[in-house]
Formats: C-alpha cells, sequence, structure tokens
C-alpha cells in the first residue's frame, strides 16, 4: 500500500521548507533510514530520512521549489501502483498511513460490537490500554521502528514493548504494568497519531479487545490520556564502543546515521566514521552518539546528583502587573531605534573628586549624568517630548526620571526641574527619593511627570544595554559602567577611561538626527564637566 510522506516540521518556527536537494528519483527504491532528500527550514538545511520500504512514485515539489508544512512531499509505495488518489488529495493528513486496516491487524478480531458497548467504553481511563505517548513537544504521530514483544507474549513491568520513531529520536517504550500482550494497534513501519491506540495488556478472558478496538476507531479515546512512559535509551543494547571497534561502512562515501545524530557528533567534534551504528543496517542514532567514548578518554563518573524537575509559580503583584503592561504597550507600539556614543569619562572623573572634597553631600556619576542630560535637554527641547496620537507635546520644564530597582520590580522617582538644580542638591533628592522608594515610600507627585529618563546599570558593571522608553517620554538614556582602555594621544599611548550610552527613542516624535545631536550635547557637557557648573 502506498504511503504519503508530508513535509515534517523540522523546527518549532518552521512553516514551510524549500527542497535543497533530492537524493533519490521517481523509480528508485527506497529503504528504511535511506536519505530521500534535503530540506532547507528557516534555521537550517536537515536530512530527512524515509521510515518506509519500497519504490520512490511520486516526489511533490522539485529542487529550490517551497512547500508548506503538511504538504504532500513524496509518495512511497509499489512499483506501478495506482496513486492518482493519494495525489489528488493533496490536503494534509497527519495520520495517514497510521491507522491499520484490519486486513493488517497483527490479529484478526471479530466485527460484532454493539453501538451501545462501544459508546460506553472511555478506553484512555482503562488500565489495560496503552495509546502512542507525546514523547516530544511537538511530535503528532510516531512509527514503530520495532516491536519487542509479540502479541501472546508475557510482559512484565519495565519491559521494553516497543521502539517508537518520533520527529527528534527513536525512544524506547516500556510497560507500566504486568500481563499478557493481547492485542497490537499497529505493525513495524506503521505511523500511529498521539493518543492511538498502541496496544493492549490484560489477562485472557478479562479484557473485551473487541470492544476496546472498535471503541478505539470510532475515536472514543481522551486526547489528554498518556499511559504509557517512555525513556530515550539505546534502540538496542550493545557494547561500549571505541575506535578499534568495527565500524559501519560508508555507501558511496556517506555514512549512515540520523539527522540528530549528525548533528550532535558535529557538535561535540566526533568522527562518524569511527562509531558502531545500532540501528538497521548500522546506522548511527542519538544513543550511539550519547555512548560514544573516544579510547583515549577516561569515562567520566556517572550523575548521581539530584534529578527531580519542578518549578514555583510566583503570583504577580499589582507593581509587576503594571510595569509589565506599560512596557509591552511601550515596546509594541513606540518604534524602538537606539543610538549609541561612547564618551571619554577622565574630566568627569576628576572633578567629582574635587567636587566631593566641597559639597555636602557625596556626588555620583549618575548625578553629574542627570545634571548633564538637563542641560543638554535645555538645548534640545524637541527630545523633552511625547507623542501624544494627533499631536506632538513638548514640555517647557525638565522633569528627569532616575530608574530604581526595588524588590517588587522597576519604580522610577522623579528628579522635577532638573535642570535648575546644583549637583548638590541633585545628589540630596535622589538619595532620599531612592530610600522612599525602596521603603515604598514614594507619593504619587514623585514618581510620575517625567519627561525623560535615565537607567544606569554601570554600577553592575554592564557596559551596554538598551532600555524601554518608559511612557510618556519619547526616550531613555542606557548607561554603561565606566571602563579603562588604551588610547594614543600624542603619539604615545596612555590609559583613558570611557563609558556608553545608549539612547532609546520614539521615532513618531524624535528623528535620528535630533536624537544625535543631543547626544553630542550630552558628550559635550561630560567631557567638559565644568560646563555643568555655569
Amino acid at each position: 500500500m502506498a504511503e504519503v510522506i508530508l513535509m515534517p516540521r523540522l523546527s518549532d518556527t518552521m512553516t514551510e521548507g524549500v527542497i535543497a536537494a533530492w537524493h533519490k528519483k521517481v523509480g528508485d527504491p527506497v529503504k528504511k533510514g535511506e536519505l530521500l532528500a534535503e530540506i532547507e527550514t528557516d534555521k537550517a538545511t536537515m536530512e530527512l530520512d524515509s521510515y518506509k520500504e519500497g519504490t520512490l512514485l511520486h516526489i511533490g515539489a522539485d529542487q529550490g521549489q517551497k512547500l508548506q508544512v503538511n504538504d504532500l512531499l513524496a509518495i512511497v509505495g509499489a512499483p506501478g501502483e495506482d496513486i492518482s488518489s493519494l495525489i489528488s488529495n493533496q490536503q494534509p493528513q497527519p495520520a495517514a498511513g497510521a491507522e491499520p486496516q484490519a486486513a493488517q491487524e497483527p490479529k484478526q478480531l471479530p466485527k460484532e460490537t454493539t453501538t451501545t458497548e462501544t459508546k460506553s467504553i472511555d478506553i484512555s481511563k482503562m488500565d489495560e490500554v496503552v495509546l502512542m505517548p507525546r514523547l516530544s513537544d511537538t511530535m503528532e504521530e510516531g512509527v514503530i521502528a520495532d516491536w519487542r514483544k509479540n502479541v501472546g507474549d508475557v510482559v512484565k513491568k519495565g519491559d521494553i514493548l516497543a521502539e517508537i520513531e518520533t520527529d527528534k529520536a527513536t525512544m524506547e517504550l516500556e510497560s507500566y504494568k504486568n500481563g499478557k500482550l493481547l492485542y497490537i494497534g499497529a505493525k513495524k513501519g506503521e505511523k500511529v497519531p498521539v493518543n492511538g491506540l498502541l496496544c493492549i495488556i490484560g489477562e485472557d478472558g478479562k479484557v473485551n479487545v473487541e470492544a476496546i478496538v472498535a471503541a478505539a476507531k470510532a475515536g472514543v479515546q481522551q486526547p489528554a490520556a498518556v499511559a504509557a512512559t517512555a525513556e530515550p535509551k539505546s534502540a538496542a543494547t550493545k557494547p561500549e564502543t571505541g575506535a578499534g571497534a568495527e565500524t559501519p561502512t560508508p555507501e558511496n562515501g556517506r555514512v549512515k546515521a540520523s539527522p540528530l545524530a549528525r548533528k550532535l557528533a558535529a557538535e561535540k567534534g566526533l568522527d562518524l566514521k569511527k562509531i558502531q551504528g545500532s540501528g538497521d543496517g548500522g546506522r548511527i542514532t542519538k544513543s550511539d552518539i550519547d555512548r560514544y567514548r573516544e579510547t583515549t578518554t577516561a569515562a567520566a563518573a556517572p550523575f548521581t546528583g539530584k534529578q527531580e524537575e519542578g518549578y514555583t509559580d510566583i503570583p504577580n503583584s499589582q507593581m509587576r502587573g503594571v510595569i509589565a503592561k506599560r512596557l509591552a504597550e511601550s515596546k509594541f507600539t513606540a518604534p524602538h531605534y537606539y543610538l549609541t556614543m561612547e564618551i571619554t569619562m577622565d574630566n568627569a572623573i576628576s572633578a567629582r573628586t574635587q567636587l566631593n572634597e566641597v559639597s555636602p553631600v557625596k556626588i555620583s556619576f549618575n548625578d553629574i549624568i542627570v545634571r548633564a542630560a538637563a542641560l543638554a535637554l535645555r538645548q534640545h527641547p524637541a527630545v523633552n517630548a511625547s507623542w501624544t496620537g494627533d499631536k506632538i507635546r513638548r514640555y517647557h520644564h525638565i522633569h528627569i526620571g532616575v530608574a530604581v530597582a526595588i524588590e517588587e520590580g522597576l519604580i522610577v522617582p522623579v528628579i522635577r526641574f532638573a535642570d535648575q538644580k546644583t549637583l548638590p542638591q541633585i545628589s540630596a533628592e535622589t538619595k532620599e527619593l531612592s530610600g522612599k522608594a525602596k521603603n515604598k515610600k514614594l507619593q504619587p507627585q514623585e514618581f510620575t511627570g517625567n519627561t525623560f529618563t535615565i537607567s544606569n546599570l554601570g554600577m553592575m558593571d554592564i557596559e551596554e544595554f538598551t532600555a524601554i522608553i518608559n511612557p510618556p517620554d519619547s526616550c531613555i538614556l542606557a548607561v554603561g559602567r565606566i571602563r579603562e582602555i588604551v588610547v594614543r594621544k600624542n603619539g604615545v599611548f596612555d590609559v583613558s577611561n570611557v563609558m556608553k550610552v545608549t539612547m532609546s527613542c520614539d521615532h513618531r516624535s524624535v528623528d535620528g538626527a535630533t536624537g544625535a545631536a543631543f547626544l553630542q550635547t550630552l558628550k559635550k557637557y561630560l567631557e567638559n564637566p565644568v560646563m555643568l557648573l555655569l
């Protein structure tokens, strides 16, 4: 029976794929595990292997053409088989070929099942039923790579039932209970959708197998049930291999390996030719890569630490909720652009040292930056503005917000009329407002009305960063740390102190040239701090 192969989703963001190359052409025989094509996704070019044997009867797109995810990619079947109906019906069918036909079932079942009996069965809640589990976050169906148990075999808890090939790896499926394997829902090489009937385990005469199968075909099972556990173990138990072990013989110079195995080998710098494959025909799988150790390297001690995953949900405070809402609105409504400038701080460092010798309060670099920004805004009123929708509002006053981190999030106390205040006044007010912010004592008028904002992470050794505009401002200045660099001055090398600032601007109200001119003026004030005293 012909098998439809759809364009797979090879990454979490993939919506379409480009055929980079076909490694088989129509009429060529295809074996399970052989490379069919190379698919170029939005992230990488990946290899697509066949999961069944037959003849390539049809390809859905030529090299260089695009296909959407779940579009018809190829058809594999018997030579001369009529595939016209499959070609005409090209809409995505994830379960195509996944549900085994009655004639293909490993165990023939009587068809007499009453409607009432079928409707009354919810197989997702039956201990005897094993459904196809979701073995990865993107998995929609699994291919039966191999059955380790046959109908009639005794099964113990922990025994390997089958090997399931997912969209990411071949994984072993363990039994969760004891009993006898009474029924299997698909043969080797066939597909089963997630939460489809995989097998039935129970005691002879105590399980109505016919009713369960009929209910499964009627789609009664609940999609939330996952009745088996799986661990990504080796697809076959083989001894540790090294460089001296017999390695798979490349076909036409190409070693048989799954795409995931090739990716892991490239990341770890391993030579695939030195690794013994445990898959069909010596094909190298992920488990082979995980097991492999170079013979010259001693094996690391096994991990024995705590292996429990977990998380804690922390309810959002009212402040955190407001921060998230306002900054999301700013980021997704205001078209941000960013201007970065490097400023020499040698003179500012020297001036601060001298000022602190006579100032009644200690002056910080941030106080100097606030004063410089306020004076620069006097000369560039277009930056001291807000976008209001149908007009741009330019403020005559200069209120500078200073971002302060507190336990609940971020708050921005405001230095009002900052351009009219001296450095000691700015320093004292900043310290007072920061203390109130951390003690949750700020009054509304102390954290509203800002026309420009400064966010400084230099004290945390951050070299540079970009900040999100704080509404209703049009700009926010992100300040990095002061660092030493080697420069050449007057033909000799010397050490200089520099600081990077990045201004985020709302392009609706502040043009690029306007923002750049503001930064030039700010640079002039900071590199010549005596101007701040005028």
